[in-house]
């Protein structure tokens, strides 16, 4: 089969589309064929080696996919050949506590699909029955693997973690972003007046068309200074927060008394300051958020199927060309999700 692979970890000029042996589905798995498979920000730090991933080269990439059933294997019963489905994006052991009780994502073996394995950058890409879910007719492949990394990300920020309710003044950062456009859906979704910052008047209309009350672009304006304004000095209920120490120190300063930062990624780096008085003062929170739960995911499939969510798909591109499709979306002149097409 085609895939693309890196061999070497560096910049997207090790991608490569090549020639790799045709996956087999073992007992218990199942063998999908690959119709769109979305690229995450995941896939350019798997790319890059960061040694939290483990990744074993060669390498293929690819968190979200959607496609078709091709076969199975031995023991498989849930599944059948020619079924539209939807792969997990999470991994988990399925057995210990933590998964037992609902908490897959904090299963001490947790991983992302095409950073600690093999992912969907692929024309076929094998899946465990249990990650295999199915997708309704009525969804289309591109919108279906735009959809759950992202989505379940942003939704178990909002609704697990930070438990944002009805009325709450919400502020969505990078809202062009994957999780920041999803966040947005969510946030109205929960009654939530939203506020979101982007990089450009163009992005600023497209977040406003997916519901955000007030945009700030930060380019132009600082927007600690617009939300004092906008709120009358009082802040914001809850920040979603995953780009890092260039937003951090105003995000805090951003939150009302009582108010939740929720962070989910560190885009900018790893480290950022914390006066701790200001927390204390103000009992402010501060919230850790991974990815989300095979539950909340199939939840989530459900509202996508009722439209009551829906991805943004800035740009389909030929597999073939994964490197130009991961250079765009590192120039940040994206709205939504890149998709690739086998």
């Amino acid at each position: 089969m085609k895939a693309v692979i890196f061999d070497r970890f560096g910049g997207p000029e090790v991608l490569r589309h090549a020639d790799v042996p045709d996956p087999s589905p073992g007992p218990g798995e199942v063998l999908v064929r690959v119709e769109a498979c979305s690229i995450n920000r995941v896939d350019c730090w798997v790319r890059q080696g960061l040694p939290a991933y483990r990744t074993k080269l060669p390498h293929v990439s690819g968190a979200d996919i959607a496609g078709i059933i091709e076969r199975v294997g031995p023991g498989v019963s849930a599944h059948r050949p020619g079924a539209r489905v939807v792969l997990t994006p999470g991994l988990s052991c399925g057995s210990c506590a933590r998964c037992q009780a609902g908490e897959d994502n904090l299963c001490d073996t947790y991983g992302i699909r095409g950073a600690t394995n093999d992912g969907g950058y692929a024309e076929f890409a094998l899946a465990r029955e249990q990650d295999v879910l199915p997708l309704v007719q009525s969804v289309p492949f591109e919108q279906a693997a735009a959809f759950p990394l992202v989505f379940l990300t942003a939704w178990h920020m909002l609704v697990a973690r930070a438990a944002v309710q009805s009325g709450e003044r919400v502020l969505v950062h990078a809202a062009g972003s994957g999780v920041g456009h999803a966040a947005v859906q969510i946030a109205k979704l929960r009654g939530a007046v939203v506020y979101a910052t982007v990089g450009s008047d163009e992005k600023a209309q497209r977040a406003r068309e997916l519901g955000a009350e007030e945009v700030i672009n930060y380019g132009r304006e600082s927007f600690a200074d617009r939300l004092r304004a906008l709120t009358g000095g009082r802040g914001v209920d809850v920040v979603v927060e995953h780009v890092g120490p260039a937003v951090w120190e105003d995000s805090v300063r951003a939150l009302a008394k009582g108010g939740r930062l929720v962070t989910c990624g560190a885009t900018t780096g790893p480290q950022a300051p914390l006066d701790l008085r200001y927390v204390f003062s103000r009992q402010l929170s501060v919230l850790g958020s991974i990815m989300g739960t095979r539950s909340e995911l199939v939840g989530l499939l459900e509202l996508l199927a009722a439209g009551r969510v829906k991805p943004v798909v800035h740009r389909a591109w030929p597999l073939a060309e994964a490197r130009a499709a991961q250079e765009q979306l590192l120039s940040r002149a994206v709205f939504g999700k890149l998709i690739l097409i086998p």
